[in-house]
């Protein structure tokens, strides 16, 4: 960190170390999905991270001009397996937005949205269920369908037509997880694992949950949900409001650590991720950088976590073709791309047809359809084409905002028919089928 910056007292600056490992070489340019559709330096990883340390050093201001720039990345973290140096773009471009945010000049909208979004909604039950409610009533009472076959949003200033395309269909009412689930079979030695509800999931994509439950308990673990958890922080770090995702760090580890488990599960790969850095977000804390850093040693994706076990191999027969689409912050952030792929092969009747880019980014980037719902439907619409040439009935993928942004690729771009779901999903009803019969993967939709 610069003596500059430092001096002004804004502690979570990029570290200049970290920035110098960059050595402009480009590899990350191929990788980077707003550079490919732009064809900008500035708008690639190498370009960012030279105004990242500009604005480290004091030598520009924290410009709109720049703030554009910076806001137009995805976090994908595409750039950092194709760095040979190993540059930590993530990181860096978290802290890069954390110095943004710790400037006294106006923020423009777009990041004070996304800001306050993480800090003031995510960590509260109560709030999102109320969210949930009146969108649910929305839903319920035909506005949505109203407010799409007329386009009325498009009146009003902004991207509020885009952002609502985007919303999914709701589920009739919240999941209430049990705390603990006993295991369905038996299992040397016994297995006992804790669950990572989150924050959206329980509202979105309670299907999900629950499906993962049973995996675990099919396949000998005892599951534990305790209900003092809080969202994982992830988007508070991708703001740059490290301050909250700390706190809300340390209150997980505080709820998770005590349980003894050999395993915290995160089935959704954005929350994965922000768990397995807490060691790094917490590492100079001197009250919890140890714990942070044994915190994170236990979490585990669940597609992880049962290919290493492994899993129950006796399934029922589900027929059809699926592609699977690479969560960004599970195969870049991660490095899991074989284990969702090994489940989606052990299904019996079910063809895995991968697309041409299954790796790069579908545009949902946390909140960045949001606040980026032009560049998020560009990069979705080359999705929805990759996606069209392999013919599938089933699209996979390992996160819930993929989930959601893929549905609404199909709903605007087709192609007509393929079904979104999680990996976890379908293996859940290939365990279910066993004792039954059906031919195809009935969709979420129908068991809501």
């Amino acid at each position: 960190m610069s003596a500059d910056v430092r001096s002004k007292g804004f502690a979570d600056a990029p570290d200049l170390r970290d920035l110098g490992r960059c050595v402009r070489c480009g590899y990350c340019l191929c990788e980077c999905p707003t550079y490919l559709e732009t064809g900008l330096e500035t708008e690639s990883p190498r370009g960012r991270l030279h105004l990242i340390q500009a604005l480290t050093e004091g030598r520009v201001p924290a410009s709109r001009e720049l703030l554009t720039h910076l806001d137009l990345c995805l976090q994908c973290r595409a750039c950092e397996p194709a760095c040979p140096s190993g540059v930590p773009f993530g990181r860096i471009m978290e802290h890069g937005r954390a110095l943004v945010l710790q400037q006294s000049e106006p923020l423009p909208r777009r990041w004070r949205l996304r800001a306050r979004l993480a800090a003031l909604l995510l960590p509260y039950p109560g709030r999102l269920r109320l969210v949930a409610r009146l969108l649910r009533l929305y839903q319920r009472l035909g506005l949505q369908r109203l407010v799409r076959s007329t386009r009325l949003l498009k009146l009003l200033p902004g991207h509020l037509y885009d952002i609502e395309q985007f919303l999914t269909l709701l589920p009739g009412s919240v999941l209430a997880l049990v705390p603990v689930t006993e295991p369905t079979r038996s299992a040397d030695p016994p297995r006992r694992v804790a669950l990572l509800s989150g924050c959206v999931t329980p509202l979105l994509y309670p299907n999900l949950h629950e499906a993962t439950v049973r995996v675990l308990a099919r396949n000998g673990c005892q599951v534990l949900v305790p209900p003092e958890q809080t969202c994982c922080g992830a988007l508070s770090v991708h703001a740059g409001d490290l301050e909250t995702a700390r706190r809300l760090a340390r209150r997980n580890i505080d709820v998770f650590l005590p349980l003894d488990v050999e395993a915290v599960i995160a089935n959704a790969a954005g929350c994965g991720a922000a768990l397995k850095e807490y060691g790094q977000l917490l590492k100079d804390d001197p009250d919890y950088a140890d714990k942070a850093a044994a915190f994170s040693a236990l979490v585990r994706d669940i597609s992880e976590f049962l290919v290493s076990l492994p899993f129950d191999p006796e399934m029922g027969r589900m027929g059809g073709r699926v592609t699977y689409q690479d969560s960004c912050h599970l195969a870049h952030a991660q490095g899991a791309r074989l284990q969702p792929r090994v489940i989606l092969q052990a299904i019996p009747g079910l063809e895995l047809v991968e697309m041409a880019h299954p790796e790069r980014c579908c545009g949902s980037g946390g909140v960045y359809n949001l606040t980026q719902p032009e560049m998020s439907w560009r990069l979705l619409k080359e999705k929805m084409r990759d996606i069209a040439r392999t013919k599938v009935s089933i699209v996979a993928t390992a996160n819930t905002g993929c989930m959601m942004q893929l549905e609404a690729g199909l709903r605007r771009y087709g192609p007509r028919g393929p079904q979104v779901a999680h990996v976890v999903e379908l293996l859940d009803e290939a365990y279910r089928r066993l004792d039954s019969y059906g031919e195809s993967f009935q969709g979420r939709d129908s068991r809501r």
